[in-house]
């Protein structure tokens, strides 16, 4: 017989396999100190892209870090990807700046709150789904491009400081890459950013520090509704701002998920990640923050540094706003040069090699998408707009392939002259099926082969139709054969 205590593991690994399935929340115990040391790390790493966030936005430093801090705890809850940051991003930033030098802040707040109201609807009606059109051309685009730009901001940081920290980000970067090859125990970024701090604290080199960046107080975030004319003037001109940044914010977030499912060999659940943003964002805008998303960067650093589960993703958000409320006096004088070392290893981290390879064996129309893609980011430094265009060229190019239509003509022995066709009859390619016909110079009997091709819509009805309607003109006799049983109904049903 089989024993109670089998009978209790059996029934326990099968809940376990089912709260994994569906996502719930959960706490994976044998990872909490790689996790919580994760976390740490990110936090470090969040503040000084925060304020710099907080200048592109025209906002208060304090009103980016409560962002990073708001979001990270909210979407460790209702996320749908486990070990993702979500925090005050620079995409966002930059859709902010108009609304809050036109309306003021307060109106920024309320379209925070309205951008979580549309992303939690585009979940509830399950619209994340459309975001998985998006062709692994254009995500290795958007990956590479997204690596080029963190590279970038880190070397335009780093020039025209002392030499020394030249040699700093050096040491960083050596410490970052060597020690997993003696201990795994604590994550490497961690221990680099604690050494530089001391360094940096002990020989009062003249050093950027984040303190430089913004002011940081220490006061706690507080419950803030924000101070507009609840009217419908208000919400018209919130509303274009919300739509944007919820598009983008979900674009971005979406895009993480999916590169962090192949860094873990994992499966995301990306309808609850929309309404968790959707979720962040709503509470983000109640406590007087700004709108945010997944960031590629930090949630790099997070999986790099060991962190896997929720719990990383809410260390790092607690442990920022401890940072900010217990250790603000030390947190100002981390060097920027650390921070900056480690931020190039991300960028390094980020950028998809392995995508390169396959770029000189690829037919020439399909190997410009990636490249293009990370063009146009690069040009427009905004990662929204490379993946947009680099959707539409990859939609062209689809659309130009599938609308090609092929044709094998033959005379049969009793005279009869026969079109074999093969391709997609649609919309886009009716102009091309009509003039593929000799009408004047066939035979009185012409027959149409549509085995190999398959009718889709009323337009390529209309133009098998306007075929054998000019061959009727001509008296001429048409047989249409080989339909499969939709192309069939199609037909019946239009014709």
């Amino acid at each position: 017989m089989v024993s109670m205590r089998t009978k209790a593991k059996r029934f326990n690994i099968k809940v376990r396999k089912k709260l994994r399935a569906k996502n719930v929340i959960s706490v994976n115990f044998s990872n909490i100190k790689a996790d919580t040391l994760a976390g740490i790390t990110v936090a470090l790493a969040l503040i000084p892209e925060s304020l710099a966030f907080a200048a592109i936005a025209k906002v208060e430093p304090m009103v980016a870090l409560y962002t990073s801090f708001c979001i990270a705890v909210v979407i460790s809850l209702f996320g749908g990807r486990r070990g993702m940051i979500s925090a005050a991003t620079g995409s966002m930033s930059l859709l902010m700046t108009s609304l809050v030098t036109t309306h003021g802040v307060e109106y920024l707040f309320a379209a925070t709150i309205l951008t979580g109201i549309v992303q939690f609807l585009m979940g509830i009606f399950k619209l994340g789904r459309f975001f998985s059109f998006i062709p692994q051309s254009v995500v290795a685009g958007f990956v590479n491009a997204l690596g080029i730009l963190i590279f970038a901001a880190q070397v335009k940081q780093i020039i025209g400081q002392p030499f020394v920290a030249y040699i700093m980000v050096a040491a960083t970067l050596g410490i970052v890459y060597l020690l997993p090859r003696l201990t795994k125990s604590v994550p490497s970024p961690l221990v680099a950013i604690i050494l530089m701090t001391v360094v940096a604290m002990n020989t009062h080199f003249h050093l950027r520090s984040v303190g430089d960046i913004g002011n940081i107080t220490n006061t706690l975030p507080s419950f803030h509704l924000p101070h507009v004319a609840w009217t419908l003037e208000t919400f018209l001109i919130i509303l274009p701002y919300s739509l944007t940044l919820a598009i983008v914010g979900l674009l971005e977030s979406l895009l993480t998920a999916e590169l962090l499912d192949e860094l873990t060999d994992t499966r995301s659940s990306k309808n609850r990640e929309v309404k968790g943003q959707g979720i962040a964002n709503m509470v983000a805008g109640c406590f007087g923050c700004m709108a945010g998303c997944g960031m590629v960067g930090q949630s790099i650093i997070n999986i790099r540094s060991g962190g896997r589960g929720r719990l990383s993703t809410f260390v790092s958000g607690a442990f920022l706003l401890i940072l900010i409320f217990v250790f603000r006096d030390t947190v100002k004088q981390i060097p920027m040069a650390a921070l900056n070392g480690v931020m190039i290893m991300v960028a390094f981290e980020t950028f998809d090699w392995k995508s390169l390879k396959p770029l000189s064996k690829m037919p020439l129309i399909d190997a410009i998408i990636m490249p293009f893609t990370v063009a146009i980011a690069l040009w427009t430094n905004d990662l929204a707009d490379g993946v947009l265009v680099g959707v539409i060229l990859s939609t062209l190019i689809f659309s130009w392939k599938i609308a090609q239509i092929k044709v094998i003509k033959s005379f049969e022995p009793d005279g009869t002259k026969q079109y074999t066709v093969s391709g997609q009859i649609f919309f886009g390619s009716i102009a091309n099926f009509v003039e593929l016909f000799n009408y004047i110079e066939d035979p009185t009997t012409v027959v149409i082969n549509l085995h190999q091709a398959h009718v889709w819509d009323h337009a390529a009805v209309t133009a098998i139709s306007k075929v054998i309607s000019r061959y009727e003109k001509l008296n001429k006799d048409v047989v249409v054969l080989g339909l499969n049983q939709e192309s069939e109904s199609l037909m019946r049903t239009f014709s």
